[in-house]
């Protein structure tokens, strides 16, 4: 599988944010349990985070991202990149 970064930015005020915070981290939580290696996070010195993932392609990717809830619920902006790894 190939690695794939959402790289995020919050778009909503904070507390509609934080309302879908939880999904996301199930989500991601669940991502993981099946097989995508998931992690996700936030910046410490500005806003935003990203979400690292492996996914069977690109196609499949995005479609992970789209169902991801703060996608889903238009609370942020983001990129979609593979990330190809030199070193493990």
């Amino acid at each position: 599988m190939a690695w794939f970064v959402k790289i995020e930015r919050g778009i909503v005020d904070k507390a509609i944010f934080d309302q879908h915070v939880p999904a996301h981290v199930e989500y991601v939580k669940q991502l993981a349990v099946h097989g995508h290696q998931a992690k996700t996070g936030y910046w410490a010195e500005r806003g935003g985070g990203m979400l690292l993932f492996q996914a069977e392609s690109l196609d499949q990717a995005q479609a992970i991202v789209a169902k991801d809830p703060l996608v889903a619920h238009g609370c942020v902006e983001y990129e979609l990149h593979e990330w190809k790894v030199l070193v493990e």
